[in-house]
């Protein structure tokens, strides 16, 4: 004789099977303990006729409910069981799905007791069918979800104090942010200045920078970089960055002197396996608003590891004013600085960016040097303004390629 799947062992408690009367204990036995398996389950049951009639239904659901079972077989529908909104869901989706597939499997509704309380609940109906194929009734089998909403909801309320501290991180990044970078460039005369700062991520703080300021009435001073890493530890190294080149401009402001001094600032407050480095440019104006062809204006720069600057002709003609072979500011204690001349005539527009820019990442690869010098050979001639302002919108472009913040300034002889 073989004993149903999980029933009692005949054997085991002492039975022989094939003795009549012991086989007639052990059958009691096996269909008390299928019953009890019904009755006291650790979820509910519950079987309902076509019309929605409850026709049995468990003593654990009655106990979670507080009804009496007299209560609600043949006396009630499901749905009276159900809240408002659970009857509204399953008279216009449950039920006709139900209908239509024969099965479904963990719907969350909520149930009203007894007493007025809710229970949530998940549902797994299942429509049992005759042996004609036409459908007799419905079984449902009903979960406790009391714990998984407080779960569900204690996480809900961890996602939300998450997303307030996120803001308040993105409020002081901004803010740490705009400290780092001048509140507006300096007008300087005779030219026109633009500048623009592209943020990869609003997270993190990033460690690019640039900056413009007079230097005597007909000589001024710029500078744009980027700084190793990101977040505060970089935000700390801009900062310092930024006033120890405005502090070297007054003892000598020859760019190639102004990024020696800072190379001999940041190497000597190195600190033991931290890097602690950049990329720069600075630079000199001097303007002679006196030429008698028209404003001139030299400008002299000095570069240390940093992407070349593209000059814009007056005459619609784009080049890189190349700076081979400067090294990294502060990774060394004697860098190579490489310092190039030119004069901007009148239409001329320097234009430096930081290497979030050439490092954009597009369908084909990186978007590279070469592709922004024709850029900016279909941007010329243009003006510092128009020309920021095109490469903000091509920054914008990139949408999710531009992974690292980008610094763009110009500057322009009108």
């Amino acid at each position: 004789m073989m004993c149903r799947a999980g029933g009692p062992d005949p054997e085991r408690l002492g039975l022989d099977p094939d003795d009549p009367d012991q086989r007639a204990e052990f059958t009691a036995l096996l269909e008390d303990d299928v019953d009890d398996l019904y009755e006291n389950a650790p979820c509910g049951y519950l079987s309902t006729l076509l019309d929605g009639r409850i026709a049995k239904i468990n003593t654990t659901l009655l106990t979670w409910l507080g009804y009496r079972r007299e209560d609600l077989v043949g006396r009630r529908h499901f749905n009276d069981l159900l809240t408002v909104g659970g009857r509204l869901y399953h008279e216009t989706h449950f039920a006709p799905l139900l209908r239509m597939r024969g099965h479904l499997s963990g719907i969350a509704l909520e149930l009203q007791a007894a007493d007025g309380t809710r229970l949530p609940v998940l549902v797994t109906s299942t429509v049992k069918s005759g042996d004609d194929g036409q459908p007799l009734l419905i079984r449902t089998t009903v979960f406790d979800a009391r714990e998984r909403r407080a779960y569900e909801a204690e996480l809900l309320r961890a996602r939300r104090e998450a997303e307030r501290d996120r803001e308040r991180l993105q409020r002081l990044n901004a803010t740490l942010q705009r400290t780092l970078l001048p509140a507006a460039l300096e007008s300087v005369p005779g030219m026109d200045a633009a500048a623009h700062y592209h943020v990869a991520s609003v997270d993190e703080v990033g460690g690019d920078f640039y900056d413009l300021f007079p230097i005597t009435d007909d000589t001024w001073g710029f500078f744009l970089g980027d700084v190793c890493g990101k977040g505060v530890g970089a935000a700390t190294v801009t900062s310092q960055i930024r006033y120890t080149l405005r502090a070297a401009a007054v003892h000598n402001p020859e760019p190639a002197a102004a990024l020696t001094h800072l190379n001999e600032v940041m190497v000597r407050n190195h600190e033991p396996g931290i890097l602690r480095f950049c990329t720069v440019i600075y630079g000199l104006l001097a303007l002679d608003r006196d030429h008698p062809e028209g404003p001139r204006v030299t400008v002299t720069l000095a570069s240390g590891g940093h992407p070349a600057a593209i000059l814009l002709r007056g005459n619609g003609s784009a080049a890189y004013l190349p700076t081979p072979g400067g090294q990294l500011i502060g990774a060394l204690p004697e860098p190579d600085i490489v310092t190039v001349t030119r004069t901007l005539r009148s239409g001329d527009t320097l234009l430096l960016y930081t290497d979030g820019l050439i490092e954009a990442r597009t369908d084909d690869g990186y978007y590279g040097e070469s592709a922004l010098l024709d850029f900016a050979r279909s941007q010329a001639p243009a003006s510092a303004t128009e020309i920021v302002s095109a490469v903000t919108e091509l920054l914008e472009s990139f949408g999710s390629g531009v992974t690292d913040d980008t610094a763009v300034l110009a500057l322009h002889v009108p």
